[in-house]
């Protein structure tokens, strides 16, 4: 609550919505980005329009779900060293006004993915929801071991469908790479946990800060980590030898991603607990963005040998160019 006889601080509730967070909508790209090579007409700077709207609308949806967990996290956050001088531990907001913003957030948002289109509208209602599910009892995913993890990261894609039905809304994007996509979220969700639980350093203030911390360790969070990671290798393997073999020249600089996560993990009072900020990691935001710029030449590019080498049939997508003679397979379509 706030203080007696405080004014109002209306920069609190801008803080609760967390706008540096919107940064996380990044991840719409990729949905974005496989629209393009399913169907190049689909993307042009017409629908660019329609895709800022798409961003806004995710932010604005991002953003209520933002607030609820603030609002729901208050109680344990007055027991973090750190969280506890967020808006809502340190009494700077007034609980009433704050679920309003959350219920107008939600509202404005749902509203607005309308004027997308039906199915954009479903994936942000998804988003709304997942939000709920997270923070309010009964369910409060939150607190349950591996289900936080999970139900956080299922964000990613959720995300990635948003970025797809922003220009395209008669189809879907292929499901092992939306499984993949869930997965990786989960390793980088794991990492967290794992940062925040080496930070806070005593189990027993660990466990009164967050419930599910009364079983996670160090040693099952990183057996975790593994499983998100190997998970997400076999269905990236499974959408790469179906949809795009030429990406398996990406794999390397994939893998070198998460170990460099994980590196960071391991670091005193790890950048991973507010992936956010991460944009202060020089290295790491270069080497995101060598990986990005190689996935996307690799997604537009066609080496047509590399289908003999691997004995799998292209998908018939059209690339931007080829490397190489023709395919001599008549099912190769360029």
């Amino acid at each position: 609550m706030t203080r007696p006889g405080a004014r109002p601080d209306w920069l609190a509730y801008v803080q609760i919505a967390r706008p540096d967070h919107w940064i996380k909508n990044a991840f719409m790209l990729l949905g974005l980005l496989v629209a393009a090579f399913y169907r190049p007409g689909a993307v042009s700077w017409n629908k660019m329009g329609t895709f800022a709207l798409a961003f806004a609308v995710t932010c604005v949806v991002a953003s209520s779900n933002y607030v609820l967990n603030e609002l729901r996290d208050g109680p344990t956050d007055r027991r973090h060293p750190e969280k506890r001088f967020r808006p809502v531990p340190s009494g700077r907001v007034q609980p009433t006004l704050a679920y309003a913003l959350w219920l107008a957030l939600g509202a404005l948002g749902l509203s607005l993915a309308l004027w997308v289109n039906q199915w954009f509208a479903a994936a942000a209602g998804w988003l709304w929801l997942m939000g709920v599910a997270y923070n309010v009892p009964p369910l409060r995913t939150k607190e349950w071991p591996y289900l936080d993890v999970l139900t956080e990261s299922v964000n990613n894609p959720i995300r990635l469908l948003l970025g797809w039905f922003a220009v395209i809304d008669d189809a879907i994007p292929p499901v092992s790479l939306a499984i993949s996509y869930w997965m990786a979220g989960a390793f980088f969700m794991a990492t967290k946990r794992f940062a925040e639980y080496r930070n806070i350093a005593d189990p027993v203030v660990a466990g009164d800060y967050r419930n599910s911390f009364k079983y996670y360790n160090a040693e099952n969070l990183l057996v975790s980590m593994l499983f998100y990671a190997t998970t997400c290798a076999l269905f990236a393997g499974i959408f790469i030898v179906r949809y795009h073999v030429e990406l398996i020249l990406f794999t390397p600089l994939a893998a070198g991603l998460f170990a460099y996560y994980l590196k960071l993990g391991f670091q005193p009072h790890s950048p991973t607990q507010k992936p956010e900020h991460l944009y202060r990691e020089k290295g790491f935001v270069a080497y995101v963005g060598v990986c990005t710029l190689v996935f996307v030449v690799l997604m537009l590019t066609s080496i047509p040998v590399m289908y003999d080498w691997f004995n799998v049939q292209p998908a018939g997508a059209a690339p931007l160019w080829r490397l190489g003679p023709p395919h001599a397979d008549p099912h190769f379509r360029n």
